[in-house]
């Protein structure tokens, strides 16, 4: 190859088949790395570096070629990506460092078994991220988010040596282009505003007319019925979607279709030291393989994907950008970033366009696997039934629900004692802010020395069993578990039985969380407790001081409380009645800290 012939684009590309090659490279190993997103980020730069350029080209089949005979065959995969079974001349592998190449091996397949989940890494956020969807993603984006038309008979056979690749058309018009294109092409959604959009979407109520003009909003009828038999089924699929959600979502959904239960989605885990992670376990012994790990990694595989298949050329190394993706922001904004994958994931595409691609990879995974236990004898509205169960659940129980870290990701010591459990559902939630730490914490490391600080003091110098909150929201974009849905707290004194007590981390005495932030407490949090049974359809919102001989949560923080829907104005607030009985005689009482709870 030429210098002048040298495509960036086609390294970038060769870079990304090299790392799934090594994924599955059959030497025995174990990582001594942590299992950590920036050591993947550190193996994907050095892969960049070493990859000779003159046999970019050649990288994505050898490596893939490699793996073919350790790794289990999947027939979706080689119908669907350019380049998975081509032949190609011998290539050897980049001097990787050992310390890489068995963190590459560690992180080879993404995978649930006894309890623990494989192929997973810490990320800067605090989330725990799948790694095999994340690649996938990438692959589909360099390769141009494609369309694919689905066979319409049974002749649809796997791309061998010498075959053509499906028939591709052009980007499927539904996904909306991701930050910093997002402002320009999705009206109702900016990259600006991005922390202010509510990732409470759900397959019932999803006003897609926002995000998507003339797509008519489904009902809850739509959701909850089969498809129409006069609907038409789809007939294309794009790449991008079923390598990193359609397809598991699909499968994992098809799992009981007798009893109609749907699988356990989105089960979180603990690390078994955050410094230096090796083990990861879950915390639901009947997790499904959509954990919260895989759905974050296949979002940001769709995400960053999206991303790669709009920009312009040179597109930046992999490894730069999933610096920037995992760090302050993609090419300086913020929005578009890890902490909030699930708003920007919902803006990506519709809840009806997700089950169209769901029904469609179903469809083609039957036509290239006539004898897949799962898929066998199914018919075509069968699978459509099973599209819109997995869409709607997705849609519902992860992307329309904040994302939770659990106690052990922020370092929490154990319940003194034993908890009291409450007696579900409740019928309030109470509004506090932390007062101290004052400053609103931005970061998942700042955030979380801020909750162990709390939980220091409540335990120690208060001499509480715990952290007194039921849940924490910080300004990074995740909520922080406290006592969480099951404990009474002591957060809001003679009436902790009773409700929820939820915090915003900051003192907003005179100014306002941040927006997304405020729209967690107002919409996203309750709605999801609401559909889990932890808290009644006709909850009230309170703030703390009207209960409580307190100024929490602060005056501006309350004064919009005020405002929003579930607000019990008929509960008058103590500082209120305490200040004009007082006026006449002296000034109202200073700020009481909000962790004088209980």
């Amino acid at each position: 190859m030429s210098p002048g012939s040298w495509n960036p684009t086609t390294m970038v590309q060769g870079i990304v088949w090299i790392l799934l090659g090594l994924l599955l490279w059959p030497e025995p190993g174990t990582a001594s790395l942590p299992l950590l997103m920036d050591s993947v980020i550190q193996a994907l730069a050095e892969l960049e570096q070493k990859a000779p350029v003159t046999e970019a080209t050649h990288t994505p089949t050898v490596w893939w070629l490699s793996a073919q005979d350790s790794g289990p065959q999947d027939p979706l995969y080689p119908f669907v990506l350019e380049g998975w079974s081509l032949k190609a001349t011998e290539f050897d592998p980049p001097a990787l460092s050992p310390e890489l190449r068995g963190l590459i091996k560690e992180v080879a397949r993404h995978g649930v078994r006894g309890g623990q989940e494989y192929g997973v890494v810490l990320a800067p956020d605090g989330s725990t991220v799948a790694v095999e969807p994340l690649l996938a993603g990438l692959e589909a984006g360099l390769q141009g988010h494609r369309v694919i038309n689905l066979p319409l008979d049974s002749t649809a056979t796997l791309l061998g040596a010498g075959a053509t690749v499906p028939d591709v058309g052009a980007v499927v018009p539904d996904i909306k282009a991701t930050s910093p294109e997002l402002r320009d092409t999705s009206p109702g959604v900016t990259s600006a505003d991005v922390r202010a959009v509510s990732p409470n979407v759900s397959a019932t109520d999803l006003d897609v007319r926002a995000t998507f003009p003339g797509v008519r909003a489904p009902s809850p009828d739509d959701q909850a019925s089969s498809p129409d038999a006069k609907a038409e089924s789809p007939t294309t699929v794009d790449s991008l979607l079923v390598v990193t959600l359609a397809r598991d979502l699909g499968l994992t959904f098809l799992q009981s279709p007798q009893t109609r239960r749907n699988p356990v989605l989105g089960a979180e885990g603990c690390w078994d030291k955050l410094s230096d992670p090796r083990n990861f376990t879950l915390l639901d012994p009947e997790a499904s393989p959509l954990t919260t790990a895989f759905l974050n990694g296949a979002l940001d595989g769709a995400l960053l994907g999206d991303y790669l298949s709009r920009a312009s050329e040179p597109r930046p190394p992999l490894s730069h950008l999933l610096s920037q993706y995992y760090g302050a922001g993609v090419a300086g904004d913020p929005g578009f970033r890890s902490n909030f994958r699930r708003q920007n994931g919902a803006a990506l595409t519709s809840a009806p366009t997700l089950t169209q691609q769901v029904w469609g990879t179903l469809t083609l995974l039957q036509r290239l696997e006539p004898a897949h236990p799962q898929l066998q004898g199914m018919s075509l509205e069968q699978l459509g039934e099973v599209a819109i169960r997995a869409t709607k659940e997705f849609t519902e129980a992860f992307l329309g629900c904040p994302a939770i870290h659990p106690r052990c990701r922020w370092g929490a010591a154990p319940y003194r004692g034993s908890p009291t459990p409450l007696q579900l559902p409740l019928r309030f939630l109470y509004v506090h802010h932390t007062y101290l730490p004052a400053p609103p914490c931005t970061a998942f490391a700042r955030c979380a020395a801020n909750m162990r600080s709390m939980q220091r003091y409540h335990q120690d110098t208060r001499g509480w069993n715990d952290i007194g909150y039921s849940f924490v929201v910080g300004s990074d974009g995740y909520v922080y578990e406290g006592r969480g849905w099951d404990r009474v707290g002591a957060h809001t004194r003679g009436h902790n039985s009773r409700g929820f007590g939820v915090a915003f981390v900051g003192n907003y005495t005179a100014e306002l969380p941040a927006e997304a932030a405020l729209r967690t407490v107002r919409d996203v949090l309750p709605k999801c407790a609401v559909r889990a049974g932890f808290l009644k359809p006709d909850y009230a919102l309170l703030g703390h001081r009207q209960l409580v001989r307190t100024d929490c949560p602060g005056d501006a923080l309350f004064h919009l409380l005020r405002t929003w829907p579930h607000f019990d104005a008929n509960v008058k607030s103590r500082t209120a009645r305490r200040a004009s009985r007082s006026s006449k005689r002296k000034p109202a009482p200073v700020t009481l800290p909000a962790t004088n709870l209980q």
